[in-house]
């Protein structure tokens, strides 16, 4: 089946479903394999429970015309999302980046919230099977989308903007994660810069890049490519359209920003902790200003948004704050992490760091720099995981080394920690949540 039917079919049933345990009534079940599982084995149980129809690419499960035979059924999904895309006239912000990406698409939503209609990325489905669903679900009553996109190895941001189509973008920032799969830290800014490549080549007078101004890497990145429009935001470049700078880091977030040309600053007091946090928020400050939301909708979308899913998460607990960041891990966020909770005004503060993961050939160089750069703070600091385990200091004069997390369970329980502020951070793996409990 062509791209044109099939959108047509899409257009009277604009629900997808890919999964027979959460199929909506007169929904598209898209047949999608994965590692373990074939879908189209699933395609009658998908219409037994509901399904319009069950797009498939087996031909011996075509067993009505209820079902849809394609000779991909991803493809069929990404195609069918591309097509759509090209009928949205409104403005879709994409967003790649190291560190940070889920928490300014969170904040960008906020922030676009007050004024439009926004779809945004659900959770973390940023991939080459996130996106298209999340742009299946931008109907004609929205007026604005925020596309997050993830990415492990080099041209799969050029495909999945190939797919979201961003009229505005930015990159978070360029760090050390999926190394293995980038192929080092130049592979990493390569991968990431291909959403640059592509706001560059759109030739769309709507198309515009926003840069944050304080990030040399970012910065270098954007002189080296033509852009119809770049929009800057930072502390100190007077350039900027959007400028703002921290008041307190107590360990909420309460800062100050201004638009180039105007006396008048805004206070915003966040939800948010961590001072790396303060890039993310000027981006959706700097978007929202550019989409003409007032200095008022925009604070109130700031202020309003609380971060969840384990990311810069504050928790407090009958006796101890706590930092929740143990959602992902890298060498970039480790250090800014470690940096902040290093600023927090507190009498006694924990870090607990778990092992980073992808690492690759650098895994032993990358834990045993974070190890000296989390011991060089006045901090009792725990390491978690085999790779942390394996570069302790020998002898060892400070912190304590725990080769699992459940090592690191039975020492705590026998050691309770209290009345401190703690960071939590490590990769999702190392399942870190099983430590909050314990305080």
């Amino acid at each position: 089946m062509t791209t044109d039917k099939l959108y047509d079919m899409y257009l009277k049933h604009p629900v997808i479903s890919t999964d027979t345990r959460r199929i909506t009534p007169g929904s598209l079940f898209f047949a999608l394999k994965g590692d373990k599982f074939d879908a189209n084995t699933f395609a009658a149980q998908a219409i037994a429970a509901g399904a319009a129809y069950a797009v498939i690419d087996n031909a011996q499960y075509k067993v009505g015309e209820e079902y849809i035979l394609v000779d991909d059924v991803l493809t069929a999904l990404q195609d069918l999302a591309r097509y759509h895309r090209k009928q949205l006239q409104i403005p879709v912000v994409g967003l790649t980046g190291t560190n940070g990406k889920t928490t300014t698409k969170e904040l960008i939503n906020a922030v676009l919230s007050q004024h439009f209609k926004t779809q945004a990325t659900q959770g973390n489905l940023n991939n080459h099977i996130g996106v298209p669903l999340t742009i299946l679900t931008i109907d004609s009553t929205h007026q604005a989308a925020v596309i997050e996109m993830g990415a492990n190895h080099q041209k799969e941001i050029e495909f999945l903007s190939s797919i979201a189509n961003p009229s505005l973008g930015l990159i978070t920032n360029v760090g050390k994660a999926h190394l293995e799969g980038f192929g080092g830290v130049e592979g990493v800014k390569k991968g990431k810069g291909e959403l640059y490549d592509y706001l560059a080549a759109r030739h769309h007078e709507g198309s515009v890049v926003f840069v944050n101004s304080d990030d040399a890497t970012l910065m270098q990145m954007a002189a080296s490519r033509s852009f119809k429009h770049a929009i800057y935001y930072g502390t100190q470049n007077k350039d900027n359209l959007i400028s703002g700078r921290l008041i307190e880091n107590s360990p909420h977030l309460i800062l100050e920003w201004w638009q180039r040309g105007s006396t008048i600053k805004h206070t915003v007091k966040s939800q948010l902790t961590g001072v790396y946090n303060l890039d993310n928020i000027l981006a959706a400050i700097a978007i929202g200003t550019h989409l003409g939301l007032t200095p008022a909708e925009i604070c109130k979308g700031i202020e309003g948004y609380q971060p969840k899913n384990n990311r810069s998460q504050i928790v407090q607990t009958a006796t101890n704050t706590l930092i929740c960041d143990y959602y992902n891990a890298n060498p970039s966020s480790m250090a800014v992490a470690i940096d902040n909770i290093d600023k927090i005004t507190a009498d006694k503060k924990v870090l607990i760091l778990g092992d980073m993961f992808e690492m690759g050939d650098e895994a032993a160089t990358e834990h045993k720099a974070i190890i000296e750069k989390a011991l060089s703070i006045n901090a009792e600091t725990i390491f978690v995981g085999k790779e942390f385990y394996q570069q302790a200091p020998q002898p060892l004069k400070a912190g304590a080394f725990y080769k699992t997390t459940e090592d690191a369970i039975s020492a705590l329980q026998a050691n309770p920690v209290k009345n401190a502020t703690v960071l939590i951070k490590g990769s999702r793996g190392m399942a870190l949540e099983k430590l909050v409990e314990l305080f």
